[in-house]
């Protein structure tokens, strides 16, 4: 039984969604849902692969961010204690299938709204252009984040400091991409970017001397955020 718990806990999370919807197509739409086959294989097929991933965060992920964590502090090395931050904030970032998604419906729409060339070029270039921009501000945004661990910067000022700079930029940005950037800010803090980054603040807060992790190992997730918004709208005021 312990090993089907992920199951267990993967149905348990599903079935408010799914309930929800059967009530607004059955009772307030009144309508049958359509392709039932095609969506009960596609629900058994989400139930198994968000088991399978949970499962793969507990026994993988948060394990391997924790373990590198600790091995960092241990080593006493900062340099590469940033460079391997920024490394993992750009890396999972690009990984990420919701900033690909976001990016790639966001360069359809500019080249519909002529924006960008109406070409296959043009708007892989333009998506492409997004993708790198947020894995920039992400592996940023996890430097600042350690170093608010190192140093023990208040997480409230540097967000407050942060959303400042944001509300500003929003004053000056083409008004195409705020929307968008806003959006990015949300997408990037997904499936591959969240497990790694929350192991890797929580990890070296505990092998600090002095930090905790309930108060200084949480944060990292609110810095990748918050960037992505200034480093989009600041490439836009860069190309439109």
């Amino acid at each position: 039984m312990q090993g089907l718990r992920p199951l267990f806990e993967a149905a348990r999370d599903l079935t408010p969604i799914v309930l929800v919807i059967l009530f607004f197509q059955e009772l307030v739409l009144k309508q049958p849902i359509p392709n039932m086959e095609d969506m009960l294989v596609g629900l058994v097929l989400v139930l198994f692969g968000l088991a399978l991933f949970v499962r793969g965060l507990e026994i993988g992920l948060f394990p391997l961010g924790e373990a590198m964590a600790h091995a960092f502090a241990k080593k006493g090395n900062v340099f590469w204690l940033l460079v391997f931050s920024f490394l993992l904030g750009f890396g999972t970032t690009i990984a990420e299938p919701a900033l690909l998604v976001v990016a790639s419906k966001a360069a359809e729409i500019a080249a519909e709204g002529g924006m960008i060339e109406s070409n296959v070029d043009a708007m892989s270039s333009y998506a492409a252009g997004l993708r790198l921009t947020v894995a920039l501000s992400v592996g940023t945004a996890i430097v600042l984040g350690v170093l608010r661990i190192l140093v023990g910067w208040p997480l409230h000022f540097c967000i407050m400091g942060g959303y400042v700079l944001v509300v500003m930029l929003t004053a000056f940005a083409p008004q195409e991409i705020i929307g968008i950037a806003y959006d990015l800010g949300g997408v990037t803090t997904s499936t591959i970017t969240v497990p790694l980054v929350t192991a890797l603040g929580v990890g070296l807060a505990a092998s600090i001397r002095g930090r905790n992790p309930m108060l200084d190992g949480f944060g990292l997730i609110a810095f990748a955020v918050l960037l992505p918004m200034v480093f989009v709208m600041a490439y836009g005021m860069l190309i439109l």
